[in-house]
């Protein structure tokens, strides 16, 4: 016979009003029964927040490169490591940025803005007075820098055209160099050594974090390309960051650059490229398989903690059946249907999960936010979306380690059930 709408609720309600009694009834059974789903939904949900907070972390060391940039360099980041491919390479010249940019200011239609050159080295060392800073990142630059990186100043000024064609001695400092040279005094107009030369300071960058967790945006000094090159010579590890117009046509841009480094370079038809053109897809490319590795692991270890979860809650539910079968045979014996005791027992054991997956969420919560809190720079996510998934992930749980027993409870014989000891 079909159930009417009121009927179904009635029946529902009533399932779970019961449920609810046998949860309480057994409070330490049950909870013992949910201490798999808690423990699943805990590494499902810390899993979830790592991979997040990967993400998160990649994207913006992925910003610090900056989206609408591509790089002129003797070396592909596709390669990383196999320095023995380019070695040989003729190096890039700083010249090229300006050659770069008298090109596409002729072409209207060109994809490309503008070209900055740098030079730079990561074994500088800084000194103020009796402080001395060493494994420096001295970046050699023009005026135009800023329009090709992200950063910003937080007080103080870049320097200026006039300033980047004179070769003045001023520089730009990142947040750990201000704080680690001068601590507790004023930074702007002091003077920080390179070598053998001071450059003065006229701005700060506020503070950008690390690059993948490794190089430090907040530990360079930048100062004009000609003074850079008086102090560490010239072409030393330089390159050309180009602004694209458009983020999006990247692929045109990097093809336009690539015509254009071809011709500058003289570079005949059907000869290989001596440089390389690069863009930050080329590190998501690396790292994407790596990341989704970590995720395809967390996958498999927290899929093992929720199925030893299932299993103890179906055994318990078994256990439950028999222990209620006396009550199922009567429940039938009045008139109770099949349904609404597989519903019983299917909700009971729904109900168990959900509430390891409440109590997984909130231990979950209390540990990102107690990490949060210690390591603030931790690029941890505690994300909305994981608690729709985790408590998802609890229902199903609860129907599939549920069924069988209240399948087998709702097939009892109600005069064997009435009889069984």
């Amino acid at each position: 016979m079909k159930l009417t709408n009121r009927q179904f609720r009635y029946e529902t309600g009533e399932s779970l009003k019961m449920a609810l009694f046998q949860i309480r009834a057994n409070k330490i059974r049950s909870f013992l029964t949910a201490l798999g789903v808690i423990i699943g939904i805990v590494a499902i949900t810390m899993m979830g927040t790592a991979i997040n907070g990967i993400d998160r972390g990649f994207d913006k060391s992925l910003a610090m490169l900056g989206y609408d940039v591509i790089y002129v360099q003797k070396s592909s980041w596709s390669t990383m490591g196999q320095w023995w491919r380019y070695r040989n390479r003729p190096d890039i010249k700083t010249a090229y940025a300006e050659q770069i940019n008298r090109i596409i200011t002729e072409n209207p239609r060109s994809e490309l803005a503008i070209a900055v050159p740098q030079s730079s080295t990561y074994q500088a060392s800084a000194k103020y007075r009796d402080r001395n800073l060493e494994q420096v990142f001295a970046l050699g630059t023009n005026h135009n820098y800023l329009q090709t990186a992200p950063g910003e100043l937080s007080s103080g000024r870049f320097f200026t055209a006039g300033e980047a064609a004179s070769d003045e001695m001023v520089c730009v400092v990142g947040d750990d160099i201000a704080s680690s040279l001068f601590p507790n005094e004023p930074v702007l107009g002091k003077s920080v050594q390179l070598k053998n030369r001071k450059f003065r300071v006229i701005g700060i960058f506020r503070k950008q974090g690390k690059f993948l967790g490794l190089f430090s945006f907040d530990n360079q000094i930048i100062v004009p390309l000609g003074a850079f090159e008086r102090v560490y010579g010239k072409n030393m590890f330089s390159s050309i960051r180009v602004k694209m117009k458009e983020q999006t046509h990247v692929i045109e841009a990097k093809e336009e650059l690539l015509g254009l480094m071809r011709r500058i370079r003289r570079i005949v038809p059907g000869k290989e490229e001596d440089f390389s053109i690069n863009e930050q897809r080329a590190f998501k490319s690396q790292l994407d398989p790596i990341k989704n590795g970590i995720a395809l692991a967390g996958i498999f270890i927290t899929g093992m903690s929720l199925f030893v979860g299932a299993i103890g809650i179906m055994n318990i539910t078994f256990v439950s059946v028999k222990e209620r079968t006396r009550e199922i045979g009567l429940r039938k014996a009045l008139g109770a249907r099949q349904q609404t005791i597989l519903m019983q027992f299917l909700i009971e054991s729904v109900m168990i999960c959900l509430i390891g997956g409440v109590i997984g969420l909130g231990i979950t919560f209390f540990i990102t936010f107690s990490i949060g809190q210690l390591f603030p720079s931790l690029p941890i996510h505690f994300s909305f979306d994981l608690v729709f998934a985790s408590l998802a992930v609890s229902v199903i749980t609860g129907v599939v380690s549920g069924l069988a027993p209240a399948i087998s409870a709702s097939k009892l014989d109600p005069a064997d059930s009435l009889r069984y000891e």
